[in-house]
């Protein structure tokens, strides 16, 4: 079933049900009654990432209490995507953007991996799952991926579980075509991997290109942005090997 865009969506952490009440944050209090001007009956849809899409009513049993009541499941939970994206940081603006477009395209989980040549840093979690949700929020997304704190490449690569396949985005393939690379991977559990600006260092090339379980890609034969990277490649696999087929 296809998300209701008509309807004010909300992530909570509370559990869903029919008719048990929860009260609203502060910010969902401010932002449904200041902002948006609901009131008593007004309804919006909550999601938790377990229970589904629910419509949920509006009641203030006082002036600075809101209850969000579920009555209705709108749809049921889906499996979460199980794609893993893993990026070199980015500056703050570019990085907010490319965490938003990374839950469009069906990230399960998101790794910020620390690179030789890394030019952001990861200031704020928080700020990232906030965009993560957001981003969920926005565009009918009933999970929200796993926020992972930052690694070292070398640190994250020396414990991968070999089962989940790595495909990072090569500058320097001899190739500029990615689908002959993508044909030939069977397995189903899989990990991007986008570097930063700078690309990756000849040392970090090397090391992923003697790991069995990495596979590198090209992406055309022009050069992308860092966080242009990260939805090309998002959209070239999810079409081709993920869940669009």
């Amino acid at each position: 079933m296809r998300a209701n865009y008509r309807m004010q969506r909300l992530f909570v952490t509370d559990t869903l049900s029919a008719g048990a009440a929860l009260e609203a944050s502060r910010d969902h209090f401010h932002y449904l009654t200041n902002v948006l001007r609901m009131g008593d009956g007004d309804a919006v849809l909550l999601f938790n990432g377990r229970d589904g899409e629910w419509r949920a009513e509006l009641s203030f049993p006082t002036r600075k209490r809101l209850l969000l009541t579920p009555d209705e499941q709108i749809r049921p939970q889906p499996q979460p995507g199980d794609l893993h994206y893993l990026f070199a940081p980015l500056k703050t603006g570019r990085l907010d953007y490319m965490v938003q477009k990374a839950v469009e395209m069906g990230a399960g989980r998101l790794q910020p991996v620390m690179t030789r040549h890394v030019q952001g840093k990861i200031a704020s979690l928080d700020r990232l799952r906030a965009n993560a949700i957001e981003a969920a929020e926005q565009c009918g997304i009933l999970s929200v991926p796993d926020v992972a704190p930052p690694r070292r490449l070398e640190d994250l690569l020396a414990d991968w579980p070999q089962e989940r396949r790595i495909l990072f985005c090569d500058e320097d393939h001899q190739s500029q075509n990615p689908l002959p690379a993508l044909s030939a991977i069977t397995e189903r559990r899989l990990a991007l991997l986008v570097g930063p600006e700078g690309g990756f260092s000849e040392a970090e090339r090397t090391l992923l290109r003697s790991l069995d379980f990495v596979t590198p890609i090209p992406l055309g034969p022009r050069i992308l942005r860092a966080d242009t990277a990260a939805v090309a490649a998002l959209a070239v696999i999810q079409a081709t090997i993920g869940d669009w087929r």
